[in-house]
């Protein structure tokens, strides 16, 4: 399909203001609009600059914004909090970006059917605040629970660190308002637990980025709060027999943790140096940071201890218990902050989270080693090793030019999503595919399957005026 999308006029933004206000609504002032250009991705390539950006306060003003975008043709780009690293909320084609910053009220809190109804713009973390007193929580949260909004988490479907036991975030979607494409206002799901009439569409909207619908109103479920907690640091020789322990622990030992988080050496020491930490990393090829939760102290405390006597059984150098908040907070200020540490080391970045079946990791980590060489880049290894999930980001050298960088990357992206297919995994586990990854789509899915979704895909937007080059490949030729 022809590129048929039109400039905003004068007039379309008097009538935009109409809606939004004076107060909601920018264009002119480069300042203003250009953080509103890119989300997390260190590429600068991928940024562009949107015409207008609008914040409505309503469902009504999102579907009277699109219905106009529909008759003028103008393409409309929802974003949360722009922290994402998968460019799906950059306004590839320019029109309007909007910004669902001011929807960011909880609307309420059901203790009797343990849930909780969100406007999009509300903080992640903010949620957890709200209900903590009331021995609840959202267990399907992220790791970047300060900085991301929950609309944008229900778009990719976000993953975090205690998936391996609660899952991500759309395992606790109950429910969507959603404003269509074409401006009218639906509803899938609500409270009720179950539902099989017709298909499930809940569970179609969550991590279809942005591109079928605008969340209005999110449903979640809560589950009752952990009574207790307990962390082990877990320090091995070698990548690798961090790794073989992962699926050890829930076969042999029968525990579900609720996280197993693998840090490489090289992560560790560069995060490490960055908040001025000091853990013991200098004798660790790699560690494993491991959480258990439950209602139980002695059974959370039996569960770490046959963890911890099983890590050491299987090579691990040293088992540190972190019982506490203080503690647990150290370390686990570590695992958040490896990514912004590599920023610093050197901002020129590629990073990944491709995913394979957990028990295939060990299997991925001689790869990246001759990857790494290949390439002569720098490889840190991290992420959500309990389900398979690894943050492998491929980082420039600062002695490394631009234009080196620039003729590898692509060619070094290429060959690490082949090696992940070949062991049955994916390109991406919970950032998305965006605008960053459409390209290689077609290197792990049938064109069969990229068909069916550009179709339904249509349905919803016949348009395509909704978060228009995103997810697929050569988007205008549906």
């Amino acid at each position: 399909m022809e590129n048929k999308y039109q400039p905003i006029t004068i007039k379309i933004c008097q009538e935009i203001i109409d809606i939004v206000g004076e107060n909601n609504f920018i264009t002119g002032d480069l300042d203003k609009l250009e953080p509103y250009s890119h989300d997390e991705v260190a590429d600068k390539a991928f940024a562009v600059m949107p015409e207008i950006v609008v914040k409505p306060t309503s469902t009504l003003q999102i579907s009277e914004i699109m219905k106009l975008a529909n008759r003028e043709m103008i393409p409309v780009t929802p974003r949360g909090a722009g922290s994402g690293l998968s460019g799906g909320a950059v306004p590839v084609f320019g029109g309007i970006v909007l910004s669902l910053e001011k929807m960011n009220h909880i609307l309420e809190v059901d203790t009797e059917n343990l849930l909780v109804v969100v406007e999009p713009g509300v903080i992640t973390n903010d949620i957890n605040e709200r209900v903590k007193n009331l021995n609840l929580f959202f267990a399907g949260y992220p790791m970047s629970v300060e900085a991301c909004f929950i609309g944008g988490n229900v778009a990719e479907n976000a993953g975090g660190g205690k998936a391996v036991k609660y899952g991500v975030t759309g395992r606790y979607i109950m429910g969507l308002e959603v404003v269509l494409p074409s401006g009218e206002i639906v509803q899938f799901g609500g409270k009720r637990v179950k539902d099989v009439a017709g298909y499930d569409m809940v569970n179609l909207m969550v991590g279809s980025e942005g591109t079928l619908g605008i969340f209005t109103k999110i449903f979640i479920k809560l589950l009752p709060l952990p009574k207790t907690k307990a962390d082990l640091l877990v320090l091995f020789k070698t990548p690798e027999e961090a790794i073989a322990m992962v699926p050890k622990i829930m076969t042999t030992a029968g525990i579900i943790p609720t996280a197993i988080e693998f840090m490489d050496q090289l992560s560790i020491k560069t995060a490490c140096e960055y908040l001025n930490e000091s853990l013991p990393y200098e004798q660790a090829g790699a560690m494993l940071l491991i959480e258990v939760d439950g209602t139980d102290r002695k059974m959370v405390e039996q569960d770490y201890e046959c963890i911890g006597d099983l890590c050491q059984e299987n090579g691990a150098i040293e088992v540190y218990v972190a019982p506490n908040h203080t503690t647990q907070e150290r370390i686990w200020a570590v695992r958040r902050n490896i990514a912004e540490a590599f920023k610093v080391y050197s901002p020129i970045q590629s990073l990944e989270d491709i995913v394979v079946p957990f028990a295939s990791i060990p299997e991925i980590l001689p790869i990246l080693d001759e990857l790494s060489t290949r390439f002569n880049i720098v490889i840190p290894c991290y992420g959500h090793a309990g389900d398979g999930n690894l943050h492998v980001t491929a980082v420039k050298k600062p002695e490394m030019s631009l234009d080196e960088w620039n003729a590898i990357e692509k060619s070094f992206l290429i060959e690490l999503y082949k090696e992940v297919i070949k062991l049955g995994g994916s390109i991406s586990g919970e950032h998305g595919i965006g605008s960053k990854r459409s390209e290689f789509l077609p290197l792990m899915m049938n064109p069969t399957v990229i068909d069916l979704q550009k179709k339904i895909k249509l349905a919803f937007d016949p348009n395509l005026i909704l978060n228009p080059g995103k997810i697929f490949p050569q988007v205008h030729e549906i």
